[in-house]
């Protein structure tokens, strides 16, 4: 029982990073929570800092579930039970990500953390995501929208995934839909703004000298 409560610890506060707040800090001098949206994530850094800083921010959030799912997860002996430890430590990560100790409990909104999460045990079905992600926001500029989509594309994906993990048992078809569930719900202010037209795009990845929104 020991090695599943320093699993659920580390994992915890592996997912607290607050990454954007400390991006802020140290880019701009700025405190992220008092800019844009206040959301310490990665679409709020898009937003406020900008493409480079987001995509820095995105990539430590990704790695924040990477790492509790598939290496922290290790401490717990393998077994049959495994893939279940591992998609609760990276469950642990999300809900550190969302409440985070290192920043009063203000966090993101767990889209990219999670899936690093699903990148560590289902890697191929976790890429095809991560691929629906990339264009939904590279074509459209929102980051939420692209979130809400690779979420959504997820558990139809994993449904026909040829990853290993997928036959270890349901746990990665409940945690397929659980985990979404849990991102999209955080989202649903976004879903809102979207609907009316309200919600912000992040800047431009490439724009011409001449061009200006």
């Amino acid at each position: 029982m020991l090695e599943y409560f320093i699993v659920a610890i580390v994992s915890y506060l592996i997912g607290s990073i607050p990454s954007a707040l400390w991006m802020g800090k140290l880019t701009r001098g700025i405190d992220i929570r008092e800019h844009g949206s206040g959301n310490v994530g990665t679409t709020n850094t898009f937003r406020v800092l900008g493409w480079k800083s987001g995509v820095v921010v995105a990539i430590i959030d990704l790695s924040k579930g990477w790492v509790a799912s598939n290496m922290v997860a290790k401490i717990v002996p393998h077994g049959e039970y495994y893939v279940l430890v591992s998609m609760m430590a990276g469950l642990i990560a999300i809900i550190g990500h969302m409440f985070p100790l290192y920043s009063q409990f203000r966090g993101g909104k767990g889209a990219i953390t999670a899936g690093g999460v699903m990148l560590g045990v289902a890697p191929i079905s976790a890429l095809l995501a991560i691929s629906v992600f990339l264009i939904v926001m590279f074509t459209t500029r929102y980051v939420s929208l692209a979130s809400i989509m690779a979420v959504i594309s997820y558990p139809i994906i994993l449904w026909f995934s040829l990853d290993p993990a997928v036959s270890a048992g349901p746990y990665m078809m409940i945690a397929g839909i659980i985990v979404p569930a849990t991102v999209i719900y955080k989202h649903k202010d976004n879903i809102g703004r979207l609907f009316k037209g309200t919600e912000s795009r992040i800047p431009p990845f490439f724009k011409s000298k001449t061009a200006s929104e």
